[in-house]
């Protein structure tokens, strides 16, 4: 499987999750089920994004002619790296996803889930009626 000419490793990777998206980065982790834990990240650099927090069986594909001139409209230039799939979102159809960034990493090797077992109760103040909701 092949996005923005890199090569990404051999893999299962049907279940897309992002894990961190702020002005700065976003980190995509995937695998064949992200219950305990992930084998490969994304992390883009500097990210324009339009896709969903999680999706399955994305489609890469080369972005269309539209997808690249409405990028320079916004950016007012090419961005080095631009990844464009189609996704299973939870919908009746696929989504077109679209992901514009100054850099793209892949990392790959297993990353263990954070456990919820031993979770804590929040502390503080709370609307509803019982006890406070454990966090992670």
């Amino acid at each position: 499987m092949e996005i923005a000419g890199h090569r990404l490793p051999e893999g299962s990777w049907w279940d897309w999750e992002v894990i961190v998206r702020d002005g700065g980065w976003l980190r995509l982790a995937a695998g064949y089920d992200l219950t305990y834990h992930h084998g490969l990240e994304l992390v883009f650099g500097a990210p324009l994004v339009s896709c969903p927090p999680s999706f399955q069986d994305p489609v890469f594909r080369a972005p269309t002619a539209e997808e690249t001139a409405s990028l320079v409209r916004a950016l007012g230039e090419a961005p080095p790296v631009v990844v464009a799939f189609e996704a299973d979102a939870g919908g009746r159809e696929r989504l077109s996803c679209l992901i514009a960034a100054e850099s793209l990493d892949i990392l790959s090797g297993v990353v263990p889930r954070q456990s919820r077992t031993g979770a804590k109760a929040a502390t503080g103040a709370h609307d509803w009626p019982g006890p406070p909701l454990p966090t992670d």
